[in-house]
This record gives C-alpha cells, sequence and structure tokens, in this order.
C-alpha cells in the first residue's frame, strides 16, 4: 500500500480519459509524472507535477491545465477535503478524516509487509566486507559489513532474491606475511624465541598468539622445525583461524554470508586464464607498456611488456595490467576472474560494497564487468567513508591489545550490536562518520536509537497496562474514528514509510531508514507529551482501558517502527 503510487495511477487514468474526451492532450511519455508527499511547511497530504508536465503538450500555462484536472479529481474523489494550484505547476491534495480512517484500517491487515513491493524483482549478488583473512575486522570493515548487509535486507524485503558473499584474498604476499607470523607466533610458544616485532613485514597484533595456539592445540601431529616443510599446510591452517576471527565478528554484529569465495581456488582453477582467453577472443586486452603508478618515483620505475586491459575504452583514465613481465598474474587479474564467476552464475545486479580507500578501484572493474558480459550487466559499487571514534568531543582511542588497530570486538564491548549497527547507519555511507561514544549512551533526543527505542517501549508499556500483547495482531472490523489534527500528522507520516522503502532500494541508500524512523518516533513522542496536559490526547483510561481508535494507531506505529529496525537488524525492547 503506497499512497503515492496509487494517486499517481488514479491521475494517470483520469488524464487518460480526459484525452479520450478531447479535454487534454497527452504527451508520448508520461514517466515524468510524480506525486509525492508535501514540504512540512504547506499543510497537504500530497502533491503532484501532472499540470506542469501536460503544460507543453497542451500549450497551455500549468494553471490553466490544473483548472481541468482539479475539476476531474474533485468529481471522481469523494474523500478529496482541499485541492489547490500552487506555483509553477504543483497541485496539492489534502484527504478527509474518511480518507486516514480508511487507510489506518488498511495498514493494520498488512502491517508485517508495508512498504514491501512485489514489482520487478530481481536476483542479486552482494558483495562486501572481503577483508584480507589476517586478523580480526577492525572498525573501518564494520561499517561497510553493516551497509552490505542491511541493503540486503532491504532488496530481500522488496521480495528480491539475495546471495550475501564475502571474496577471501587469500592469495599474495600478504598471505605469506602473514602465515609466517604465525609460525613465529608457534616458535615463540613452543620454543621460547622472541618474536621480532620491529619486522614491517610481519603481522604484530596478539591475536596472533591465540591462533598459534589454536594450531598447536589442534594438530600435535605436525613438526614445527622447519617453515618451508610445513608452508603450505599451515598456511591452509592460519587462514582458516582468521577466517573463524572474522566470522565470529560478523556473527556478532549479526551478520552472516552465503558464500565465502576463495582468491586461492580461482587462481588454482585456472579461472584467471580462462577469462583472459575470454577477453582476447573479444580484442579487450592487449601486450603494452604502462606509466609509472602515481608516487612512484619515475626514475625507479622500469617501462616493460605487460598484458594490458583497455579499460579506457570504458571510461577509465588507463588501461591497467594483469600480467607482469615475469609472467605472473596481477592482483587485479584474480579479481577480473571473481567477476567472470559471478556473471557466470546469472545473478541480474551485481553490487560491492568497498571501503573508502578503494574507491579508485571502481572504475576499472567496473569496466572489466562490461567487457565480459558484452555490456549486458552493470556492477553497482557503494564506498564506505572512514568512522572517526569521538568521546568528549576527543578522538577516542580503544585498547589495541589486538593489533595497531581497534577491533569491532572492541567497538561491541563499548556499545553493544544495537548501537553499532544504528549509529554506522545514521549518515549516508558517502560522507565520514563521527561515532560519538558520549552520545551513544545518552538517554535522550540527541541519542537516534535510544529516541526510536523509546518509542516502542512508551507504545509497549500502553499495551502491558491494558493487559493487552503488542505482538499480538488486532482483530478489529472496520470501524468509523475520527483521527484529530496531531494524529493525522503522524497518519500522514506513516503513509511515506513504502516511499522510504523504495528510495532506500532504487537508490541503495540503507540511511534513509534510520533518518525515517527518528522522525516518526519524533512526532510520536511530541505528541504523547502533549497528553500530560490534555486528557483527550492520553491513550488509557482511568479505567486501563483504551480506545479502538488509540488502540489501532499505537499498533500501526509500533509495526512500523519494528518493521524498520528489523530490517536493520537492530532489536525493539518492550521495556528500557
Amino acid at each position: 500500500m503506497n499512497i503515492f503510487e496509487e494517486y499517481k495511477n488514479k491521475i494517470l487514468t483520469i488524464i487518460k480519459k480526459a484525452e479520450k474526451d478531447k479535454l487534454l492532450v497527452l504527451p508520448e511519455n508520461l514517466n515524468g509524472v510524480n506525486v509525492d508527499s508535501t514540504p512540512p511547511n504547506i499543510d497537504f497530504d500530497l502533491s503532484t507535477n501532472v499540470s506542469m508536465v501536460l503544460s507543453k503538450s497542451n500549450n497551455k500555462s500549468p494553471n490553466i491545465i490544473a483548472e481541468t484536472i482539479i475539476d476531474l479529481l474533485k468529481r471522481q474523489d469523494t474523500q478529496i477535503e482541499e485541492i489547490t494550484f500552487a506555483k509553477p505547476g504543483f497541485i496539492n491534495i489534502r484527504f478527509n478524516k474518511d480518507y486516514w480512517n480508511n487507510f489506518a484500517n488498511k495498514l493494520i491487515s498488512i502491517s508485517h509487509k508495508y512498504g514491501s513491493s512485489n514489482k520487478d524483482k530481481k536476483k542479486y549478488l552482494i558483495e562486501f566486507v572481503s577483508a584480507n583473512p589476517t586478523g580480526p575486522l577492525h572498525v573501518g570493515h564494520c561499517r561497510g559489513a553493516i551497509l552490505g548487509d542491511v541493503i540486503s535486507n532491504i532488496l530481500k524485503f522488496n521480495n528480491n532474491t539475495v546471495e550475501k558473499e564475502y571474496y577471501v584474498n587469500d592469495y599474495g604476499n600478504q598471505i605469506s606475511h602473514f602465515n609466517y607470523s604465525v609460525y613465529l607466533r608457534i616458535r615463540e610458544k613452543l620454543y621460547n624465541e622472541n618474536f621480532p616485532s620491529d619486522n614491517p613485514d610481519l603481522y604484530p597484533g596478539d591475536y596472533l598468539i591465540d591462533i598459534a595456539s589454536n594450531i598447536i592445540k589442534n594438530n600435535k601431529n605436525i613438526n614445527f622445525e622447519s617453515f618451508k616443510d610445513i608452508e603450505n599446510h599451515l598456511k591452509k591452517l592460519s587462514i582458516n583461524e582468521s577466517l573463524k576471527l572474522i566470522k565470529k565478528n560478523l556473527i556478532d554484529l549479526g551478520i552472516n554470508h552465503d558464500n565465502f569465495v576463495s582468491e586461492t581456488n580461482i587462481v588454482n582453477d585456472k579461472e584467471v586464464e580462462k577469462v583472459v582467453e575470454k577477453l582476447k577472443k573479444s580484442n579487450h586486452v592487449y601486450t603494452g607498456k604502462i606509466n609509472a603508478p602515481e608516487g612512484e618515483d619515475k626514475k625507479n620505475w622500469t617501462e616493460r611488456d605487460q598484458l594490458l586491459f583497455r579499460s579506457t575504452d570504458f571510461g577509465d583514465d588507463k588501461d591497467r595490467a594483469l600480467q607482469k613481465s615475469d609472467l605472473t598474474w596481477t592482483y587485479f587479474a584474480s579479481d577480473v576472474a571473481y567477476h567472470n564467476t559471478k556473471i557466470n552464475r546469472n545473478f541480474d545486479k551485481l553490487i560491492n560494497i568497498l571501503g573508502a580507500d578503494h574507491a579508485g578501484y571502481i572504475k576499472r572493474i567496473s569496466s572489466v564487468v562490461e567487457a565480459i558480459s558484452g555490456e549486458k550487466n552493470k556492477l553497482s559499487c557503494k564506498v564506505s567513508q572512514l568512522v572517526k571514534l569521538i568521546k568528549d568531543g576527543k578522538p577516542f582511542k580503544m585498547s589495541k591489545r589486538k593489533g595497531d588497530y581497534i577491533t569491532v570486538e572492541d567497538l561491541l564491548k563499548q556499545v553493544g550490536k544495537d548501537a553499532t549497527r544504528f549509529i554506522m547507519l545514521s549518515r549516508s555511507n558517502e560522507v565520514e562518520l563521527d561515532f560519538d561514544f558520549s552520545k551513544v549512551k545518552e538517554k535522550s533526543k540527541d541519542n537516534p536509537l535510544y529516541y526510536v527505542q523509546y518509542c516502542y517501549t512508551r507504545i509497549s508499556s500502553v499495551f502491558r497496562n491494558c493487559n493487552l500483547n503488542i505482538n499480538d495482531d488486532l482483530k478489529i472490523k472496520d470501524q468509523n474514528y475520527n483521527y484529530q489534527k496531531d494524529e493525522l500528522k503522524i497518519l500522514k507520516k506513516l503513509s511515506e514509510w513504502p516511499r522510504c522503502i523504495e528510495t532506500a532500494s532504487n537508490k541503495l541508500e540503507p540511511h534513509r531508514i534510520p533518518v525515517y524512523l527518528y522522525e516518526l518516533s519524533s512526532e510520536f513522542h511530541s505528541y504523547w507529551n502533549k497528553g500530560k496536559d490534555d486528557l483527550d490526547k492520553r491513550f488509557i483510561s482511568k479505567d486501563k482501558k483504551i480506545s479502538g481508535d488509540k488502540l489501532v494507531f499505537l499498533k500501526i506505529i509500533s509495526n512500523t517502527i519494528k518493521l524498520g529496525m528489523t530490517i536493520l537488524g537492530v532489536n525493539t525492547p518492550e521495556k528500557m
């Protein structure tokens, strides 16, 4: 139930009938017709630009076109209380109380799926986190992880098929350095050898001690005297232990991936060779020279022939190396092969969530997806910007026992899963986020999580005091309720929820949901506080009873809040 979409369809039906009756001339394309909510300072329920869209085809000013449309709407819609024209070309509509009464009754019956859509369903693959398996996740990974998870939840809520994937970068020099670091920790444990913490190639974090201990405990048959003899086997064990840490971090955040895809398996299965041959056949690769990378001293750079992908054909600033002069594959080549496997699995949409440090990588990987798929597939990329931890107005440093960064585990111990997820989503992923520990722990309007949860708690208390269960479905027949101005304001806000979901889904912008929930909660708290002075605005009578209209009113608010919080992966406590 989307009142904006429903009313747009009504307007389109009316103007198409008007064309048949020779009252209007319609343009070939009506895609420009919109129906939206009005700004807060305009006391109407919705607004449409239809008169502006039809102005040119009719060779008349928008206000003249509006007169015709307003007359037609008045005749055909008895639930309109007031309808006016506003410059430069908008028709503003306010519905009567009957409309909002019907709206509330309908909302009760569909509340658990309110805002979801069945149109244009697709199969999505969303890749996110994909941190190197060299240790636990840090705060920088946390925001992207939550972003990817909630985008998945939104798409699923709209009845799409979604697979969540983690690409395990378990191939290359960083893994070799990690593996040797684990080995040295094992030697430290078994033979009391000092770990060379001053070696910049090694991983110094104390978490490696736990990894080493687990490997020793579970592999008593391994002789750790020679690194070369056990290097490959130890690598598998080290990566497995590191992935256990990562998966635990993700579970603690409320995140479960469907697939973990290994880069090593991609390489060993000759997927790189396969995709390179595919690109050669389509003339998307060639042997050539590239300039020194940005920041590289040109004096130390030797131009050499390399196998290059024609990334510039797809708008990139330069072509990209797939194979080095020594015939080894680049990291990019493995990534190309991985994305080829995505395409081969026949998803309709591919989405990547990238960290801020990978923003420059978007164009080249998007280019290669277009090339491999013959421009049939497009890759959507969302960048998760940096998070700054703040406490009392100053940068906040927590324990760094686990390495040279602040871990997800550290963060969760400080504020918990709910606060972490909600606050990480409270701003657009495209801007840096200040995560203020002081605000997160406040019980005030300045803490958006508390404010939304407290709204649900207040409503729960009303049900509890009336010996009702907020989680039970209401079995109420359609009734004629007379909602007042303050209540109508909240009902109008509730009507905007499907549009919020629609925009969040289409633009992959989950921050719109916590923003909406905060606004809805604010409207409710304002109304609740009026009940302190106005008995008519109180929900419970002296004899612990609640009227049917108030019950329906509270139920649809609480259902929408719970629905939104569930999508965010955040709890709605009945008591606080």
